[in-house]
């Protein structure tokens, strides 16, 4: 019954108020990205966007961190008509597992559509010396969609990993996420654990 790319390893049954989606408590992404096309590997092109330039991974993740915590990503994401684009992101880095690879890992407790694509796109353009480090930070205070953000292709996304809370947590934890967020002026908070509502 399941498409050929997705493995079941294990079943149980779980407790009665569980939500595949809104149960969880964090998410964590991964964006696969080479930005040294002589060492591309023709066999990974459908999971690894091809990225013509190189990028400084330091120059990213400095610009990462501006955008940690709960904030209204409305910048970053396509609206859906009653919904928020607040969103607590708890993690946003990269990594080079191989020389040429850079891989970003993105976890918040939430995300709306096409804000991890929206994200790495920002910090590439921040890596390889288009933008400054502050670019991103300050297309998110803006909460309007701005043009020079590029939303990358999908098949460098990854969804890795869902958490959940502890069994008995699972309808309170649904019932917390289908509250509808909103942002107090001038006000962040950082999300340390994953815990905050969608």
């Amino acid at each position: 019954m399941l498409p050929p790319d997705v493995r079941v390893h294990a079943v149980a049954a779980t407790s009665a108020g569980f939500d595949a989606r809104f149960s969880a408590v964090w998410r964590r992404y991964s964006y696969r990205v080479c930005d040294d096309l002589a060492a591309a590997d023709p066999l990974r092109r459908h999971e690894t966007l091809w990225y013509p330039r190189p990028v400084d991974l330091t120059r990213m993740n400095e610009a990462a961190q501006g955008c940690i915590g709960e904030h209204d990503f409305a910048a970053f994401c396509r609206r859906r008509k009653g919904a928020t684009t607040v969103r607590g992101l708890v993690r946003l880095d990269w990594a080079r597992p191989a020389p040429g690879i850079a891989v970003a890992t993105v976890v918040a407790d939430a995300f709306c559509h096409n804000m991890v694509r929206s994200l790495v796109g920002a910090l590439l353009r921040v890596g390889d010396g288009s933008r400054e480090v502050t670019w991103p930070a300050a297309v998110l205070a803006g909460r309007a969609r701005d043009p020079a953000v590029t939303v990358l292709p999908p098949h460098g996304l990854c969804l890795e990993e869902v958490g959940y809370p502890a069994a008995g947590e699972f309808s309170m934890r649904a019932l917390a996420t289908r509250r509808v967020r909103e942002l107090a002026e001038d006000t962040t908070m950082a999300c340390s654990d994953g815990a905050g509502t969608r």
